[in-house]
């Protein structure tokens, strides 16, 4: 599925330098001057490799705030790219009457506007359940791996559901929780917030994980009715603990995305050709303050083969018990060049496809590559003001 980008009534187009540029008919928000046409190309595995990505972040800061109620925390975002857009689950108290993690679905078709949320599976026999990672299946269901405490032991084991949409919010159950054949340690393991599902061909399935009480190391297991895992070994060396794996397929190569944190201020990833070996995991991004200074969840948005943005749970407070889901994401770098030789950088994005710049007059827009540093081309010299949208093509 490719980026549905709105609907462009445009009005003259500036003659081509190397960016056409475009003004709409649709209005930005107040007091900025918007530009759309910036989300990030095919995945590029030679730039993740170089660690250099024009990640911007998301002008609303929270993108996303739990409900109004007694209880307000979430995080754990995990994004399934459906029809019409995405399908967003998350974890935590979503404006709820008791301090119970449960599981929460919304919709969204551009990351502008989040609908229907609702609650999708209740705590149920547990304390908690939190911490998803989702797939959608063939039939259109969707399997989730969660995070479910306590079990007989007192410890955090990963528990699946299936669920459909349109179906009301299911009750967890002891059933539920899963087993991991060959990892001898799994009886007593710690296993919180390190529970990973990828799809891979036919049926079978992929659980990347961790293990408090033996941290350090990323495991991999398999299976094909996501209940009974078998182990296959270790994949990553480190401190951190796994919250996101996409496979993207690049001219005809599988490569494994991992995306990982390890509750402080930044995010980190590690890339591979194997699903069973990846390298020393290197900085994705830092917090950009306080709000978000303690980062505890991630997910990665991907549309068709590219990266659009990672979506991350994290908060002011070193408790973890306040968090809201923030966005960054993967974009063309535009600067602004005024007549007078100014130069400016968008001050936020708005969802994966628009930045936003505090500017009006006269000048031009340089555009990068999502790297930052090659060039795509410039804009003709054109007139800005505030409150106005364009879109550029190159």
């Amino acid at each position: 599925m490719r980026w549905l980008f709105a609907a462009i009534l445009a009005i003259p187009i500036f003659v081509r330098a190397e960016v056409r540029i475009a003004k709409l008919d649709e209005k930005a928000q107040e007091g900025v001057v918007e530009l759309r046409g910036v989300s990030g190309d095919v995945f590029d595995p030679s730039i993740w490799e170089k660690g250099k990505l024009n990640w911007v972040a998301d002008a609303r800061h929270p993108m996303m705030e739990p409900r109004e109620g007694a209880f307000r925390n979430i995080y754990a975002p995990s994004a399934v790219e459906v029809n019409g857009g995405w399908r967003l689950f998350y974890g935590g108290w979503d404006g709820v009457a008791s301090g119970n993690d449960r599981i929460y679905s919304a919709m969204t078709s551009d990351w502008l506007e989040i609908k229907d949320r609702k609650t999708v599976i209740e705590h149920g026999v547990f304390q908690h359940v939190c911490n998803v990672s989702a797939v959608e299946a063939r039939d259109g269901s969707f399997m989730l791996a969660c995070t479910a405490y306590p079990d007989a032991n007192g410890l955090n084991k990963p528990a699946s559901f299936v669920w459909k949409v349109g179906e009301a919010a299911r009750e967890a159950k002891r059933s539920d929780g899963i087993m991991i054949v060959g990892y001898e340690k799994f009886a007593q393991a710690d296993m919180n917030g390190m529970n990973v599902i990828v799809r891979e061909d036919g049926e079978m399935m992929r659980l990347y994980f961790g293990n408090f009480r033996d941290f350090g190391k990323t495991y991999r297991a398999s299976s094909e009715d996501g209940k009974r895992w078998t182990l296959d070994g270790k994949v990553l060396d480190g401190n951190l603990m796994v919250n996101d794996v996409k496979r993207l397929r690049v001219r005809g190569e599988w490569w494994y995305l991992m995306g990982l944190h390890h509750n402080g201020d930044e995010l980190v990833y590690s890339l591979s050709r194997d699903g069973m070996k990846f390298p020393p995991a290197r900085q994705l991004f830092k917090c950009r303050g306080e709000t978000d200074r303690f980062m505890v969840a991630m997910g990665w948005v991907v549309s068709d083969e590219r990266v659009l943005g990672v979506l991350y749970g994290a908060g002011a407070k070193g408790s973890l018990d306040q968090n809201r889901i923030f966005a960054r994401w993967l974009q063309k770098r535009v600067v602004w060049v005024g007549e007078d030789g100014t130069r400016v950088e968008a001050k936020g994005a708005r969802g994966p496809d628009r930045v936003e710049f505090s500017i009006e007059g006269r000048g031009r827009f340089e555009v990068l590559q999502e790297d930052g540093e090659t060039t795509a081309g410039t804009t003709e010299i054109i007139e800005l003001k505030r409150g106005e949208a364009y879109s550029i093509d190159n």
